[in-house]
């Protein structure tokens, strides 16, 4: 039997997602593409997971594309569906991180990120990385423009100018150069990379989740709006956040009793 592409683990509210093609440095072949975005489908529809952690097996996070896989076995043609796709898989991929699953989501950069890989790592909400952690573009060696939403996520991470050296360079980005230009938002030790980012998960999960989802929203609007239309976002994501009644209530009575919040989302 075939090993899963794929390891869904539940730690109280958090989803630890691992990738798990240790020898191929986890790259993105059929099956763990369409395994992390069905993911990605059910973790939004489970109100029990409020917080979601992404990794790698092995040494590195993902290499990128499997550039020596095939189509899955069986598999002749491409549907009818793949033909008119216009984002394809790679666009899928991206959107599927960054908008279906509509929670919270951590990279934990547990070594090379390159390619289509670094643009998943980039689609998450924030990265954890150690001091094997490594980031590469990758794409123009190949001859290919970036994609999996690389040309949207990176300069917005880094800044247009950095994005541009990293691209047109296709150099390494180290650790720490990663830490001081933003790809990284906090740098481990490599033995507590999973524990730090659980931890920092957990840190986020203490908080109401519908205000949390709603928040996520809003910043990601905020990327692609100008100031006038933000502030309607911010008004409407004001009147999303006050649909959880309890967690309003709950709110102030924990203000008042000087005492830990219990949110439920409800």
């Amino acid at each position: 039997m075939a090993e899963k592409t794929l390891l869904v683990e539940r730690r109280d509210k958090v989803a630890l997602l691992t990738m798990n093609r240790p020898d191929n440095l986890n790259a993105l072949n059929r099956d763990l593409q369409d395994s992390i975005i069905g993911a990605c489908e059910e973790i939004r529809n489970d109100d029990n997971i409020w917080v979601v952690v992404l990794t790698g097996s092995g040494r590195g996070f993902s290499s990128g594309a499997d550039l020596r896989g095939g189509r899955p076995e069986g598999v002749i043609e491409q549907s009818r569906q793949e033909r008119i796709d216009v984002y394809s898989w790679v666009g899928r991929l991206a959107t599927a991180i960054y908008r279906t699953i509509d929670k919270p989501i951590i990279a934990a950069v547990n070594g090379v990120a390159a390619g289509a890989g670094m643009s998943v790592a980039l689609a998450c909400d924030m990265r954890v990385g150690t001091p094997n952690t490594r980031f590469k573009v990758v794409f123009l060696e190949r001859s290919l423009c970036t994609d999996t939403g690389m040309s949207f996520f990176l300069p917005r991470i880094v800044g247009y100018s950095r994005a541009c050296d990293l691209i047109f360079t296709s150099r390494f980005v180290e650790a720490e150069e990663a830490y001081r230009i933003g790809l990284l938002d906090r740098l481990v030790p490599a033995d507590k990379l999973i524990d730090e980012s659980i931890a920092l998960a957990n840190q986020i999960a203490t908080l109401p989740p519908v205000a949390m989802q709603v928040a996520r929203r809003v910043l990601q609007q905020s990327m692609e709006s100008y100031l006038e239309e933000q502030l309607r976002n911010e008004s409407f994501g004001l009147i999303m956040a006050r649909r959880a009644p309890h967690d309003m209530q709950e709110q102030r009575d924990s203000f008042l009793e000087r005492r830990p919040p219990k949110f439920t989302g409800k």
